[in-house]
């Protein structure tokens, strides 16, 4: 009987697992253990060996049914000599090949690309921060923005080369932005590809520099951008102008600009998601008798009814007076809490209307409680 680790148990898997199964449990283990990425390790070489192996059985349906039959006996060399076995050799290279051909590994993991051909440097991404009111954010707005980024050089039209001459192929990877580099191991030929050190992937240097740019094909300047804020923004919120950001050295494409929202402290409102709030200082006589005031809101100003006997801490809805939904689905409230306000200092006059009110049974309260002066001293310490 063989002393070798059940295949399915090698990989992971179960013994009713899919292709596609197998395939995944095959590709994390063997970059787990790759010599590449373990150099030195003998441990790691066996397992990368053993992991082929079950692979290499488990992903042929003909290998796979025989092994599910009659276990390892079917991959012995002298199985083959048995009837009814019909058994097979193992050949590692054979599965390092599918493997390789599904294009599991990524040229990343080896060091290289995946794709063929020069590249261009990509441009990089600009932040900036927009600050905006409440008003703002209110009806939506266009603003101007100032940008210092790259832009491609006007003397050499972004190629980086001294006007009237050009670019020249690099020597190093023969104009193909690309250098290999080959090791054997004993599981094979592994391809190291990575971008031209001397071009940096671009396949083409710059002999006789642009003067201006210094042969980096860029300069940096301030630019003027106009950005469209759509209505019901909120602090945090971002807005991706793409292309917009720094352009890449040398002709490379170009980043995109980030614009941050900020939303600026209002003088009156507090905001609470689409919903804004206000606080309305009223006086006694107002809140008594009733009123009818005129109060801010974020598109102008409005008339507000204040019914007699309104209590101090009540909330009034103003319904669509609030910030529209950033999806534009629903437009929120204005919501105005009525707050007493107290004069800390009284005339003559006022004194002695306040002390005939006092002794006014409406201002006395029921028997057993406190009348409305005594509560008020309570409420505001005086």
């Amino acid at each position: 009987m063989s002393n070798k680790r059940d295949y399915y148990d090698m990989l992971g898997v179960e013994r009713n697992a899919d292709g596609e199964a197998i395939k995944k449990a095959y590709r994390k283990l063997a970059m787990q253990y790759h010599p590449d990425r373990n150099k030195g390790d003998a441990g790691a070489e066996a397992k990368f060996k053993e992991v082929g192996e079950a692979y290499a059985v488990l992903s042929d349906t003909d290998k796979r049914a025989k092994y599910d039959r009659f276990g390892h006996a079917a991959t012995s060399p002298g199985a083959q000599q048995g009837p009814g076995y019909g058994g097979f050799e193992f050949d590692l290279s054979d599965a390092l090949r599918q493997f390789m051909e599904g294009g599991f590994f990524s040229g990343s993991m080896f060091g290289g690309q995946t794709r063929g051909g020069p590249t261009r440097t990509r441009g990089t991404d600009l932040q900036i921060s927009l600050k905006l009111t409440l008003e703002e954010i209110a009806t939506g707005i266009s603003k101007k923005i100032k940008v210092k980024r790259y832009r491609p050089c006007s003397e050499c039209g972004g190629s980086g080369a001294k006007k009237g001459t050009s670019r020249s192929t690099c020597q190093t990877c023969k104009g193909q932005g690309q250098v290999r580099q080959v090791s054997r191991s004993m599981f094979g030929q592994f391809v190291n590809i990575q971008a031209c050190p001397q071009c940096h992937g671009e396949g083409t240097t710059v002999g006789d520099p642009c003067a201006r740019c210094s042969g980096d094909g860029r300069i940096r300047e301030e630019t003027v951008l106009s950005v469209d804020i759509p209505a019901g923004v909120a602090n945090g919120n971002y807005l991706t102008l793409r292309g917009e950001g720094n352009c890449g050295p040398r002709g490379g494409p170009n980043g995109d600009l980030i614009v941050m929202i900020e939303e600026k402290t209002h003088e009156f409102f507090v905001r609470d998601g689409d919903n804004i709030f206000l606080s309305l200082f009223l006086t006694i006589p107002q809140i008594v008798l009733g009123d009818e005031v005129e109060i801010p809101t974020l598109t102008g100003r409005a008339r507000l009814t204040i019914d007699p006997g309104t209590q101090p801490g009540k909330v009034l809805r103003m319904r669509g007076k609030g910030l529209k939904s950033l999806n534009g689905y629903k437009t929120g409230d204005q919501m105005v809490e009525i707050k007493l306000h107290v004069p800390g200092k009284l005339t003559t006059r006022e004194k002695q209307l306040f002390e005939e009110l006092k002794r006014s049974d409406n201002f006395k309260g029921i028997e057993g409680d406190k009348g409305f002066f005594d509560k008020m001293k309570e409420a505001f310490g005086s």
